[in-house]
């Protein structure tokens, strides 16, 4: 490569540079003299948030709001979203682990060499600090998400909240939960509020406030603890480091495999989305809704099959 595409100036660059300049320096020296006066080696820090939403203050004020008033009435209160997707194959995984030997791994991350990959769907319970995933092998769409939150609603509510009446649902404003799409929306309707009964409240963090969302500080980033570092060869593997993660504070996690083939591009009309029972909140309603039970409504298809392991 041509030198001129290397734009880091290293301690030999530095001495030579002083050379030419009358000043005959070793490299130790350069290097503690830099030390001296507050220099080292440092990469980049990502601290600038850019241009936020002015509303953005707001509408973590009123999230706040919502949660503290859903708690108090002990209703559930859950955060959702979807993890990193990862290749299922023999690939390295970034991290380390403590081993004699280093395992040995394909030397490309090749998509064709991989056994699937891996969409794993997070639902993390705030008040009992609570995980589940679903492990996807398909596209993360809107029906992939409300499925996976449907079979939450009918299996772990009844355990924990026998007697809920209504969920609020803390989601990202993009990808399969986005605050914009209307299959998120009418499968909500569909599956949650007129299948069990309840009342499905949704507020949607500003886009770029993902970090703030409790499934990733509080479960994905404790699955990703687990398996730094082990190649995640097969779908079994996969659900064998989500099961294991747990913390100190008294994290557990649940795992499920979800083997349902999603279809991408579904469209729902502006006519099925009148028929919607769908109240918009006053403060941010780009944001902020409510699902209410329909009455009188007739069975609906089942959602995608979860196979337990």
């Amino acid at each position: 490569m041509n030198e001129a595409k290397w734009l880091n100036c290293r301690l030999t660059d530095l001495r030579r540079a002083l050379a030419v300049r009358g000043h005959r320096v070793s490299k130790p020296v350069i290097s503690r003299l830099l030390r001296a006066h507050g220099y080292s080696l440092r990469a980049n820090v990502k601290q600038e948030a850019g241009q936020q939403h002015p509303d953005r203050e707001r509408q973590f004020q009123y999230m706040r709001a919502q949660r503290a008033a859903h708690l108090e009435r002990n209703q559930p209160v859950i955060s959702v979203d979807t993890k990193k997707k990862e290749l299922v194959g023999n690939f390295k995984n970034r991290g380390q682990v403590w081993c004699q030997m280093p395992e040995v791994v394909d030397a490309h991350d090749f998509p064709q060499d991989a056994v699937g990959r891996a969409a794993p769907y997070g639902i993390y319970d705030v008040r009992h600090n609570r995980g589940t995933v679903y492990v996807g092998q398909s596209a993360d769409t809107p029906r992939f998400a409300v499925d996976n939150i449907a079979h939450w609603c009918a299996t772990e509510l009844p355990e924990r909240f026998p007697y809920a009446t209504e969920v609020l649902i803390e989601a990202d404003s993009g990808g399969s939960n986005s605050a914009r799409s209307r299959v998120w929306k009418q499968q909500l309707q569909v599956q949650l509020a007129d299948r069990l009964g309840l009342t499905i409240t949704v507020c949607h963090y500003p886009t770029g406030t993902s970090k703030w969302n409790p499934v990733e500080h509080r479960l994905f980033s404790e699955i990703s603890k687990t398996w730094a570092g082990c190649p995640l060869r097969s779908f079994a593997l996969v659900l064998h480091y989500i099961n294991d993660t747990r913390t100190a504070t008294g994290l557990r996690v649940r795992a499920h495999f979800v083997s349902t083939v999603y279809e991408t591009g579904v469209k729902v009309s502006d006519e099925e989305m009148t028929t919607l029972a769908l109240h918009t909140h006053e403060v941010c309603p780009q944001w902020n809704y409510t699902i209410h039970p329909r009455p009188l409504m007739s069975p609906t298809k089942e959602g995608g099959e979860v196979i337990l392991l």
